[in-house]
């Protein structure tokens, strides 16, 4: 099949359906931050884009690469190299131009490279591959019947994964003749993983070198990214769970150990006087403006420039932590709703305590969240206890129902005292069979961020027009947190009457 028509079916570098939009100057491109690249890459498509690659810089490449060749498997967790997308990308550059391709690959860091390439080949020296001799000798490398094998550059190089096999022949015999030194590299190392074997001396606890390889890589594309302002999955998921805890407020973020040193790491990456790049930019000198939770809009800390500069690190490191860590309605959060959250979440503190040990938490975004994101956690478990209570008393005549009601009391109590009520979200669905709008509000709030959502504020209010399943509010001031109580407080006279 051809490459081309491969991509199209594929879809995420189709070819496009209308005029792209006009490209910037490539004088302009090395100018242009990675993620506003990797944005104008995505938007117009991997095989319309080579004009763009081939102006970006080796560390713009580098960026964008650990941007888009990555994926986590559900929100908060670690995100692991994406081969298939790497197989997109090379199959794009190759038909971009083989200078093109071999130039950006050659930018890359070759561990990454090499760990990406050993999932789609097996290199091996040619004179490990004669045939015996003896026909009696084993031949473990013998080839397997139809396998797709090139020999190239004095290397022999064997398909593991026949899809990308005339891309990545190309993209080698390109590198070859443009980037000898950085194809010897790759080679030497793709050899190394082809030769390589499991333990035999009962360590099964140790990685495999494979293993280990795209453990390395993971390991130093994680210090890349926090060195432009990035907060990683597992830095993000501590801090959370240590935001929970009551005891863990502090009047200065500098006493936060992860916090204290994702600012270290960002002060070490060099200019101090722009904000870290990250996936998002945090605060502004304008005034904050209104999010959907309502909160009343509030100024700028102060005109000191200073000041400012750390209130916008401060909630780019927030933002960053809960699109890293997080989720929303048992999904992660988008750019917008992580930043919307991180600001309802800081307001929600300053109202319920302003002051920590006669310091304001409104000089400290990360104290006033804590704050914040325990009221919201002390919130949903107040909803799952409420719920426990009311499945409790509930009285059901349909057997099926009765079982499905008392696995989620079950899984509700035990989640609870983990303290990970969201965890309860699949066995919520029995309470749809009695009431959607009812399940539709639970679902928000016993969510890891708990929301408000327009199922709740329509049965608080007694309206009759239509709920938006889809809409709600991030819990920023206190008379929200009263509207969620009193709501918890009603559940069994509303699934009583459902």
């Amino acid at each position: 099949m051809p490459k081309r028509a491969r991509n199209r079916r594929r879809g995420s570098t189709a070819v496009a359906t209308r005029a792209p939009d006009p490209l910037p100057p490539a004088a302009l491109v090395p100018h242009l931050a990675p993620e506003a690249l990797h944005q104008l890459i995505r938007h117009r498509g991997l095989d319309v884009s080579g004009e763009l690659i081939a102006a970006a810089t080796p560390e713009q490449l580098t960026a964008i690469f650990d941007i888009d060749v990555w994926r986590a498997a559900a929100s908060g967790h670690d995100e692991q190299l994406d081969v298939d997308r790497f197989g997109e990308w090379i199959e794009a550059l190759v038909e971009s131009g083989d200078d093109v391709a071999a130039r950006t690959i050659a930018a890359l860091d070759a561990p990454l490279v090499i760990a990406a390439l050993s999932r789609y080949v097996r290199v091996f020296d040619p004179a490990t591959l004669a045939v015996p001799i003896d026909t009696d000798d084993e031949w473990p490398d013998a080839p397997a019947p139809g396998e797709l094998s090139r020999e190239v550059g004095g290397y022999v190089v064997r398909a593991r994964r026949t899809d990308t096999w005339d891309a990545i022949v190309a993209l080698l015999l390109a590198l070859e003749e443009l980037a000898p030194d950085r194809f010897q590299e790759i080679m030497r190392g793709c050899r190394r993983l082809s030769n390589s074997t499991p333990e035999i001396d009962g360590l099964d606890d140790l990685l495999g070198e494979p293993a280990q390889v795209l453990h390395d890589v993971g390991v130093d594309r994680d210090h890349r990214r926090v060195q432009l302002g990035y907060v990683t999955a597992a830095d993000a998921r501590a801090f959370l769970q240590m935001a929970r805890q009551p005891h863990s407020h502090a009047a200065s973020s500098s006493a936060n150990p992860i916090v204290a040193a994702y600012f270290r790491a960002a002060a070490d990456a060099g200019d101090h006087s722009q904000p870290p790049r990250a996936q998002l930019t945090g605060a502004t000198a304008e005034p904050v403006r209104e999010t959907r939770a309502g909160a009343e809009p509030r100024p700028a800390a102060d005109a000191d420039p200073v000041v400012l500069d750390a209130r916008s690190r401060e909630l780019a490191f927030l933002a960053n932590a809960l699109m890293a860590g997080g989720s929303v309605l048992s999904r992660a959060f988008t750019p917008r709703e992580a930043s919307e959250a991180a600001i309802a979440i800081c307001q929600l503190g300053v109202a319920s305590r302003p002051t920590i040990r006669g310091v304001s938490v409104d000089d400290d975004l990360i104290a006033a969240f804590e704050i914040g994101w325990t009221t919201l956690h002390e919130l949903s478990l107040f909803v799952a206890r409420q719920l426990i209570d009311a499945l409790t008393h509930l009285r059901c005549a349909d057997p099926a129902m009765l079982i499905g009601l008392s696995t989620l009391r079950r899984e509700l109590v035990r989640h609870s005292r983990n303290g990970t009520p969201w965890l309860v979200h699949d066995a919520l669905d029995v309470i749809a069979t009695l009431d959607v709008p009812i399940c539709s509000g639970l679902e928000a709030l016993l969510s890891e961020c708990p929301v408000l959502s327009d199922a709740v504020t329509a049965i608080l209010d007694r309206r009759t027009s239509a709920i938006d399943p889809a809409a709600f509010q991030f819990i920023s001031r206190p008379a929200q947190v009263r509207q969620v109580r009193t709501f918890a407080s009603m559940l069994l006279g509303l699934l009583t009457r459902a």
